[in-house]
């Protein structure tokens, strides 16, 4: 029943379009309550959350941006001194093709489950769109776009010389895990996710699918406070199928262990290092979550961020400046350029090489053009995409059926259709 109260009070509120206010000079950002097969994904009910997500359509819109309401936690407070959003008066409009027609962003939400859209150019916001009753206070879940925030860490340490090479053995800093082939790759190897370990992330969640098992050994109940679980499984890791560094091969599992290794060398948690080494310094306005893993409740660093669509923005501004807000460097500059340019890597590390299309650096996608160009990825349509030289970004968070491209690449290859829109409407790069 108050589901349905819910949901009539929000139709009510949201019979069109209309525009809230960042304040002062922002940019207005448009709601609407419905979207792309909405009834499918909950509307009726009020967009329920409920821990079955993955597996329940109607779950993925509500869950999706109130994670830690079904999930344990941590807190990752903003800063005092928030980072502006000033909108960018006069903007030109967006607009960009998909087959023989041109589009527009209204059209771009109408044919995608997108949930949040943001588009910036040098600081300033060119637009902001929400669906499905979606609001800018809500935290979205970043998915796989944790892995660049944990490879940022990782370079942060490095500079504060807490890691004393990106050479250096996960096992110099957890030793537990000596034994296992894990424990034996560098740290530069787990960024470029290059252990050579053999790992199928397929996204089946089934007993075949590595990435579920590992799950299991995360978050099932049955492992609650036993880390040990996380140890004994890693050392069973000990064979490769091809020589670390020489290759990429997604595997969420690395990115899990460079996050422990991380807390280990700093001493502290990622949350506490999320907040005094990024969330702060770059000026978030709203509070961010990280989910904890039963295990050893240590931070999800390989999916489980959330925080605004804002932040994200914040987030895509700070790399986009190659690390820089005003007169501090909050991310060494040269890491950020090892993590994102396709120049600095390794020739099977690049765009065409890593896969068919983007290349992969430090936990972030490279984008096959000649300036410099990289994206965080999400598995459900998450995506920041950043091109530095221009000063865009676009943030959109999703409630994609399929997981990743793999499965259904209609929405990847609409997200890609919008960027380049983006990039020629605003005076950006595309070659």
């Amino acid at each position: 029943m108050k589901c349905a109260k819910s949901y009539r009070a929000m139709s009510l509120a949201f019979v069109s379009l209309f525009a809230i206010h960042l304040g002062a000079g922002a940019d207005a950002a448009h709601l609407r309550p419905d979207g792309p097969d909405a009834d499918r994904l909950g509307m009726k009910q009020g967009y329920p959350v409920c821990p079955q997500a993955l597996t329940r359509p109607e779950c993925r819109v509500g869950t999706w941006s109130a994670n830690e309401k079904v999930a344990a936690s941590s807190v990752v407070r903003p800063a005092v001194d928030p980072m502006p959003l000033s909108r960018w008066q006069d903007a030109p409009a967006i607009t960009y093709r998909w087959g023989l027609f041109s589009k527009n962003l209204d059209d771009f939400m109408a044919d995608t489950k997108t949930t949040g859209l943001m588009v910036l150019k040098d600081g300033r916001v060119v637009a902001e769109r929400y669906q499905y009753g979606r609001q800018p206070d809500m935290r979205f879940r970043s998915f796989s776009m944790a892995k660049t925030f944990t490879a940022m860490l990782v370079g942060i340490a490095h500079g504060k010389g807490l890691i004393r090479s990106l050479d250096d053995k996960a096992a110099d800093y957890w030793p537990e895990i000596a034994p296992s082939a894990y424990g034996q790759t560098s740290i530069r190897n787990l960024l470029r996710m290059a252990s050579g370990v053999p790992f199928r992330e397929l996204y089946t969640w089934t007993p075949d699918d590595d990435i579920w098992l590992w799950g299991q050994v995360l978050f099932s109940p049955e492992n609650r406070m036993r880390p040990e679980k996380i140890v004994e499984y890693l050392n069973t890791k000990t064979t490769r199928e091809a020589e670390q560094g020489l290759r990429f091969k997604y595997a969420t599992i690395e990115t899990e262990i460079l996050g422990r290794v991380l807390s280990r060398a700093a001493g502290m948690s990622t949350t506490q290092m999320t907040e005094e080494w990024l969330w702060k310094p770059m000026g978030a306005q709203s509070e961010a979550r990280w989910l904890l893993a039963t295990a050893d409740q240590g931070e999800g660093t390989g999916g489980s961020f959330n925080a605004t669509l804002r932040d994200y923005a914040r987030f895509g501004v700070l790399l986009a400046n190659d690390g820089r807000r005003v007169d501090v460097q909050i991310i060494p500059r040269d890491y950020l350029l090892d993590a994102t340019d396709a120049a600095r890597q390794p020739a099977a590390f690049r765009p065409r090489s890593a896969t068919p299309s983007m290349g992969y650096g430090y936990q972030t996608w490279i984008a096959p053009f000649k300036e410099r160009t990289f994206a965080l990825q999400g598995i459900h349509g998450q995506h920041i995409m950043v091109q530095p030289k221009s000063g865009i970004v676009m943030v959109q968070t999703s409630v994609n059926d399929q997981p990743s491209g793999r499965h259904d690449p209609r929405p990847y290859q609409m997200r890609d259709a919008l960027w380049m829109g983006v990039l020629k409407s605003l005076g950006g790069i595309t070659d």
